[in-house]
């Protein structure tokens, strides 16, 4: 006796235990659902448009098939009145936004509970620095670091984080060590290190060793190409660089932690629409 309960035989474990396997083995071979990850566009490629005609901007670039749009620091003059039309425009066309860019204003205090406003009535998950302006040295970076990590803390109660989002400058060495470096080791884990991808590459930085090495914080890519030579550059199409795109997505999603892409792209050959849209079909492509 066990425990006032008869001890089942052997043939009875084994029997109970095929079965329990048995109901079990749908599940355990069969191959998780995978969330697709969101394609969208940071509208700062379509900027002169969007000055002129914001609903119709985003009517189009939504009827594109884009999912996500990323406002860029004008956003951070609207009212909160102007804010919700915004957010109607969006729900209306079937596409959010997930983050904004902002400049360092968005990250005073006074800057900070206007930009979360603005943020939650749009939906937006992530406020960004766009760029720090100038900063002085290793210890600046440090500082600059301290400001990013009381954003952090200040939006966390909100539902809200805090991100940045480098350029050539933060892959820069700067005594041996690139300032990018500095922001990821001086914030919190749950703030963002938004990966512009082509501005990585261009300064001679391996941005899949960069994922590798920051696990669960790229939670979003710009998806900027880059090729040298003249007339090159940025104004090549995404796809027609020398980006690794494979390699970048392929650690992204396996340890980056990204939750959404972004197309940007800072001009080409082509009207800053049709560039839109030849972007998105190279990036079905890419991913069929």
């Amino acid at each position: 006796m066990y425990d006032g309960f008869a001890m089942p035989s052997q043939e009875a474990l084994s029997r109970r235990s095929f079965l329990a396997l048995s109901a079990a083995a749908p599940l355990a071979f069969a191959s998780p659902a995978v969330k697709p990850i969101p394609i969208g566009l940071e509208l700062f490629s379509v900027r002169n448009e969007l000055a002129k005609d914001l609903p119709g901007t985003v009517q189009a670039v939504a009827k594109m098939g884009y999912q996500v749009v990323e406002f860029f620091a004008p956003y951070f003059g609207w009212t909160p009145e102007y804010a919700k039309q915004v957010r109607k425009i969006m729900d209306d066309a079937g596409i959010r936004c997930n983050s904004t860019h902002n400049g360092p204003p968005s990250f005073t205090d006074e800057g900070l509970k206007k930009a979360a406003e603005l943020n939650q009535i749009i939906g937006a998950k992530f406020i960004v620095m766009a760029s720090a302006g100038r900063v002085s040295g290793l210890d600046g970076w440090k500082q600059l670091a301290g400001t990013l990590a009381h954003a952090s803390e200040t939006l966390r109660p909100l539902g809200l984080r805090s991100g940045y989002h480098n350029h050539q400058l933060e892959f820069t060495p700067i005594d041996g060590k690139r300032p990018m470096e500095v922001l990821a080791a001086n914030t919190p884990r749950d703030f963002m290190l938004q990966l512009d991808v082509g501005t990585c590459v261009e300064m001679d930085s391996d941005p899949v060793a960069w994922i590798e090495a920051n696990p669960g914080r790229i939670n979003s890519l710009h998806l900027k190409d880059w090729a040298p030579g003249a007339g090159k550059g940025y104004s090549v199409l995404f796809g027609e660089g020398v980006v690794p795109w494979k390699g970048v997505m392929e650690a992204a999603e396996s340890v980056g932690g990204v939750e959404y892409y972004l197309i940007e792209q800072e001009g080409s050959r082509f009207p800053a629409m049709e560039t839109a849209q030849r972007c998105l079909a190279a990036w079905k492509k890419m991913r069929a």
